[in-house]
């Protein structure tokens, strides 16, 4: 049934006469990542090499003692800004967890990059093991999802795999795999 009912008010993610919720923009076009998350297929996968173009561009114009911290700030930004988004998109859509909502890969992804030098090879690598960790879901993973509700969830178990493609990309780095 499409209209409300006429004893049921309307509230910040429902539109006046129609029961079915609307999100704001600002949080589609967050949760999307600016659309990506409308790409096929594998919309997590486009969220993640999103993040991978736009942190090589953001770098490139930061001095090498900024690198890490500029990470770390876009991972937050990503975070802060997605759990709200995130929650307001899958309210509106009535789903736990939509593919279309691609903030959290971008957050996860970017906790993978954080001290990734800026090479073709480690940024790859990186992209490689964010997705795989964020498809297989290795414990404790999985289990953070469930932990918490709405965009904390959603966000959270990717920054879950973000931290494990971080641990296993500076090992690689370290023992010289990756030069």
């Amino acid at each position: 049934m499409d209209a409300a009912s006429p004893t049921e008010q309307p509230t910040e993610h429902t539109k006046k006469g129609s029961a079915r919720p609307t999100r704001p923009y600002w949080a589609w076009i967050v949760a999307t990542f600016f659309g990506a998350g409308a790409l096929k297929p594998g919309p997590g996968t486009w969220g993640s090499l999103g993040a991978v173009i736009t942190w090589w561009l953001i770098a490139r114009a930061l001095p090498p003692h900024l690198l890490i911290p500029g990470a770390l700030l876009y991972c937050a930004i990503a975070t802060a800004i997605g759990i709200p988004a995130a929650t307001l998109t899958a309210r509106a859509c009535h789903r736990d967890d939509p593919s279309h909502v691609v903030i959290d890969e971008v957050a996860g992804q970017m906790l993978t990059l954080v001290a990734a030098p800026l090479t073709w090879k480690a940024l790859l690598a990186g992209f490689i093991l964010f997705r795989a960790f964020d498809i297989v879901k290795p414990p404790p993973i999985r289990l953070l999802e469930r932990l918490r509700p709405e965009g904390v969830g959603i966000v959270v178990d990717d920054l879950g795999a973000g931290l494990y493609g971080l641990i296993v990309l500076q090992l690689l780095l370290r023992v010289g795999i990756l030069r």
